[in-house]
């Protein structure tokens, strides 16, 4: 009988590789192992660039094989829908949330109240339009293979972005996804190893060298809004972050390829 108690009470044994699943979790509906999804969510914040990496491979493929039957234009809107979908609109939540906060009168209580209602305002609804339209518009002019190369590194770099953010504010609440994701030196080192090597690895030098500089602006730009606006992040801070990288690197990536 005591024997029976002391195991359970004896804490869960994570593997290594339980930190891709963590991060499987997190940023995506994808199911993965209880004891995998029970781990510290910033056990998994080194894998983030590859879990990102992955959905931009599943929005790029929807994009390379729809487009053989619907042409570039539906492809694009189909692989969006993929992309909104597998991440369970995570992201598109936060940047419509942080808009509303932006566009709110009064001082950082106030805007973190906006952000806390579940509701959706005028600033958020035109945020995740503008968004859309320009993945939309972005994506659908490249061919398909390279729109595949851009949603996968536009997703792992915005994932990488995102720990950044992280990285360089506080949490503006004691809870939340914004207080619970805390970047090591280690984590945030090797994921910015990873996001490194994709981009330059699936774009080239010049190209991945010009998508890493936007989504580091990007980065750059949320800390800076956080900080100022809010005191620090918020879990739609960092979703917003993603949301707005992945939409910057492929607009940098159109006008590098096309240029």
């Amino acid at each position: 009988m005591h024997a029976r108690a002391d195991a359970r009470t004896q804490p869960l044994r994570l593997r290594p590789w339980d930190g891709l699943a963590a991060a499987f979790a997190f940023l995506t509906i994808v199911p993965v192992p209880a004891v995998a999804a029970s781990a510290d969510l910033s056990a998994g914040a080194a894998w983030f660039p590859v879990v990102g990496a992955a959905i931009g491979a599943l929005a790029g493929g929807v994009r390379v094989l729809s487009g053989l039957a619907v042409g570039a234009t539906a492809a694009t809107v189909l692989a969006m829908i993929a992309l909104v979908i597998v991440t369970g609109a995570l992201h598109q939540d936060g940047l419509a949330d942080t808009a509303d906060g932006l566009g709110a009168r009064g001082g950082r209580v106030r805007r973190l109240e906006v952000m806390r209602d579940s509701s959706t305002g005028v600033f958020g609804t035109f945020a995740l339009i503008a968004w859309a339209l320009l993945l939309v518009a972005t994506v659908a002019s490249f061919d398909a293979e390279s729109a595949l190369r851009a949603l996968v590194v536009a997703c792992a770099l915005a994932r990488w972005a995102a720990l950044v953010h992280a990285a360089a504010t506080s949490p503006a609440r004691s809870d939340g996804l914004g207080a619970a994701l805390r970047v090591g030196r280690v984590a945030l080192v090797v994921a910015t190893l990873l996001a490194v090597i994709a981009a330059l690895a699936i774009c080239g030098l010049a190209p991945g060298a010009a998508a890493i500089g936007a989504s580091a602006v990007v980065a750059a730009l949320s800390v800076v809004f956080a900080r100022r606006t809010l005191g620090g992040r918020t879990g739609d801070t960092l979703g917003a972050t993603v949301a707005i990288a992945e939409v910057a690197v492929c607009v940098v990536l159109l006008g590098v390829w096309q240029g």
